[in-house]
């Protein structure tokens, strides 16, 4: 299937070595490849990422005010940790946050520029979720993400967009959290098609004017990333490895 453009302009695009090694570490981190409360040398981790320390050094200050790593008083960096009830507030901050971006894009009203993408990405998502043989999944989260970002998007706030572009930094906060450790479970279509019904109906709402309404359907849509939480922790035989920063989950 064709890509959008639009959905392309999402994307994080490395063009320096800053970028690099910010995007390089944080996947690092979310990866496991670090446990949580382990030092980050940078030494090493300058030679393993192929950068020189001013830019990591610029890159470990971002993780920082994400909140992926910790910064000791020695001056040295080490990976956060996180409880479940962490998780479950982030998740929760991200609703709400998200529910106000789409009421004021609703009160405020959007263009029709911006009506006309936010359509093409629910058009591509209706085509992955229509296909009777395999899911593409990697289509499905970068669709899925562009719908979450298009909607900081609409609000016309800058503070909100940059406040849920770091929210959705934070470990399993973002909006395809724990899709990519569903990809087997039998249920795992029926979900994303009725994630799809709600995106429709966020989108009809900011349409129609109705900021309550979509502000109300916002956070509700992000109480699924709660339930897959749980879902997550209480299944032993769900292969974590695919769940970007679980392993930063102290009491898993």
């Amino acid at each position: 299937m064709k890509k959008n453009r639009s959905v392309d302009k999402f994307k994080e695009r490395p063009d320096s070595q800053a970028a690099r090694a910010l995007n390089s570490t944080r996947s690092l981190i979310l990866a496991g490849v670090f446990s949580p409360g382990e030092k980050l040398p940078e030494p090493v981790l300058a030679d393993r990422l192929a950068v020189s320390r001013t830019p990591l050094r610029e890159a470990l200050a971002a993780l920082e005010r994400e909140g992926l790593v910790e910064r000791l008083k020695s001056g040295r960096c080490q990976v956060s940790s996180y409880t479940i009830q962490d998780i479950v507030d982030a998740i929760e901050f991200r609703g709400t946050t998200e529910g106000l971006a789409a009421r004021l894009a609703a009160e405020r009203g959007v263009s029709n520029e911006i009506l006309k993408e936010c359509c093409e990405v629910l058009a591509c998502l209706d085509e992955v979720l229509e296909t009777t043989s395999d899911l593409d999944f990697e289509r499905y989260v970068e669709l899925n993400a562009a719908f979450h970002s298009w909607i900081s998007r609409a609000a016309s706030s800058m503070i909100l967009e940059r406040e849920l572009e770091r929210i959705s930094k934070l470990p399993l906060a973002s909006p395809s959290a724990f899709l990519e450790g569903q990809d087997n479970e039998p249920a795992f279509r029926k979900s994303l098609t009725y994630a799809q019904r709600q995106h429709r109906a966020i989108f009809d709402a900011i349409v129609a004017r109705e900021g309550a309404r979509a502000e109300f359907l916002c956070r509700e849509h992000a109480r699924l990333a709660r339930e897959n939480l749980s879902l997550v922790m209480a299944d032993e035989t769900l292969s974590r490895e695919k769940i970007p920063g679980i392993s930063l989950v102290t009491n898993s």
